[in-house]
């Protein structure tokens, strides 16, 4: 029997949830500045005193600096359980609202408590009453079951950290790590055999390790790559200094300070979403700064959720622009809601490969064979990680990254359902059937002014000439060829290539996710499986 009333579910506001998780999450600023000054403090003692009263309070300030950072991994996980918690209110309370509505479309009423009478002014005898009713009461069911069952896990979840405050909050684990790169369900295994406190020793004590390996649980590896924002910000700052310290800078320095201003703002752009209250919550699975920049970020839970979007961002994409991806994935996850707000959806920007900077580096694959591995493991780890029935997984390629997302496919392997293109120079297929998943479930458009459909191929040598005498002919095209090939295969929204199409209006090579662009819906109506 649920838990939830008909009152208190129409009553119920998932915002204040979200806002006092929120709340929670942010005390992880204060205890982190208390550990510094705690780290300090003992740095002065140290100077200034000695002996074995100086070595039991340098103790003592060390044990309870230890208990201020291992609190910060608690402290998130509150977010956590409360975000969840107002996700899946949200979602019963768009049920509840359909079956309402459905009440009323047949000539019912819902009274306060629940319950499904006849309206007899209203009521057109198209069905029997008893059977409208019925009908009716079992959709209200399914709401308050869903919000019943939710309340009763976040009540478990924080009774658990409660339980854990008293105890304590975080104990070593066993020897043995599993080594970068291992198989998803290995890490699943290793993460499954240790306790919540050895778990929680790992997050606050091992970061690194526990942020990146796939199969690792979503919420863990949030709460760990949470608390390296501040070593990332801290690395670009340091690169930064470095770069001034050179006298006289020079050109290239100064293109190295752009660059490293542009992950500086995109990284702080992606600290501000993570801190945001609003839903969907943000959930920050991977990061790395050097170079051009990585990050994977998921809108909403994927280990809880329906369905799953992981997108994959094409050329240029890197650290500085990975706010901008995040919102062409939350146009989709938008969309998502609007289309079933009675379905949980996250969305997932995948930027965890070098991708191309220049057409030069564009015009070979190698990029995307090399982020093949990367994107096998992580779809892997999305699939042994989700709780509950398995979700409906779609992965979603846009220019460059469509190359990827088809290379891994066919090299590799990918666990999706369905495969998306959109922009797409080829994916390294000929036909569909190479993809590894059923042709009626891979996706492609192409706007009718998006110049990828001039990128036409040319062989090695003839490619090589061409981007040396003039790089931009590199996305004009070869122009004797003709057909549906593109640079790297069979252009994937062609009919012939065995998949099936949805449109797109005009909107150049990015215009796909314009509002009232039809391939926004396209992309929307794959995800969720309609």
């Amino acid at each position: 029997m649920s838990t939830v009333g008909y009152r208190r579910l129409w009553a119920a506001d998932p915002g204040g949830w979200r806002a006092t998780g929120a709340a929670w999450a942010g005390l992880t600023g204060p205890t982190d500045r208390r550990a510094g000054e705690l780290r300090t403090a003992a740095g002065r003692l140290r100077g200034g005193w000695s002996g074995a009263a100086a070595t039991a309070a340098d103790a003592r300030l060390a044990d309870l600096r230890d208990e201020l950072t291992s609190v910060a991994p608690a402290l998130i996980e509150i977010d956590q359980v409360l975000a969840e918690l107002a996700d899946r209110l949200t979602v019963a309370k768009a049920r509840l609202a359909a079956a309402v509505a459905q009440a009323d479309a047949a000539g019912l009423v819902v009274d306060r408590s629940g319950g499904v009478h006849v309206d007899p002014a209203r009521f057109q005898p198209t069905e029997r009453a008893d059977v409208a009713a019925a009908r009716v009461a079992a959709t209200l069911r399914d709401a308050l079951d869903g919000a019943g069952a939710a309340d009763r896990v976040a009540a478990d979840r924080l009774d658990e950290l409660a339980r854990a405050a008293g105890s304590g909050w975080a104990s070593p684990p066993p020897p043995g790590r599993p080594a970068p790169g291992a198989a998803p369900t290995l890490v699943r295994a290793w993460w499954s055999g240790l306790t919540p406190a050895q778990r929680r020793w790992l997050i606050g004590r091992e970061p690194a390790l526990v942020g990146r390996l796939d199969g690792v649980p979503v919420a863990a590896r949030d709460q760990a790559n949470r608390l390296r924002l501040g070593v990332w910000r801290d690395e670009l700052l340091a690169e930064r200094r470095r770069l001034l310290a050179r006298v006289p800078p020079g050109p290239l320095a100064s293109v190295r300070l752009r660059g490293v201003a542009g992950r500086l703002a995109g990284l702080d752009a992606l600290t501000g979403r993570l801190a945001t209250a609003g839903a969907p919550r943000a959930y920050l699975l991977g990061l790395d700064p050097a170079g051009e920049g990585r990050v994977v970020m998921a809108l909403g839970d994927p280990d809880h959720a329906d369905r799953v979007l992981t997108y994959v961002p094409g050329m240029t994409a890197g650290l500085d622009d990975a706010p901008g991806e995040l919102g062409r994935a939350a146009r989709v996850l938008d969309r998502c809601a609007a289309l079933a707000p009675g379905e949980r959806s996250a969305a997932v920007l995948w930027l965890d490969y070098d991708a191309p900077d220049f057409l030069t580096e564009a015009a070979s694959a190698g990029q995307a064979r090399d982020a093949g591995p990367a994107l096998h493991r992580f779809q892997e780890g999305l699939r042994v990680s989700h709780d509950g029935p398995p979700a409906r997984q779609t992965v979603l390629g846009h220019s460059y990254g469509s190359l990827v997302v088809g290379v891994a496919a066919r090299e590799h392997g990918l666990a999706a359902d369905a495969l998306v293109f959109v922009g797409s120079p080829g994916v390294g297929a000929s036909h569909a059937a190479e993809l590894g998943v059923p042709p009626d479930e891979i996706w492609a458009s192409s706007a009718p002014d998006d110049v990828i459909r001039a990128a036409l191929p040319v062989n090695e040598l003839g490619r090589r000439a061409l981007l040396g005498a003039a790089p931009l002919a590199a996305v004009l095209g070869w122009p004797d060829q003709t057909g549906h090939e593109l640079w790297f295969g069979h252009d994937p929204s062609d009919p012939g290539f065995g998949g099936r199409v949805f449109g797109s209006g005009r909107g150049g090579h990015t215009g796909y996710w314009d509002p009232g662009n039809p391939a926004l819906d396209g992309m929307a109506r794959v995800v969720l499986g309609g």
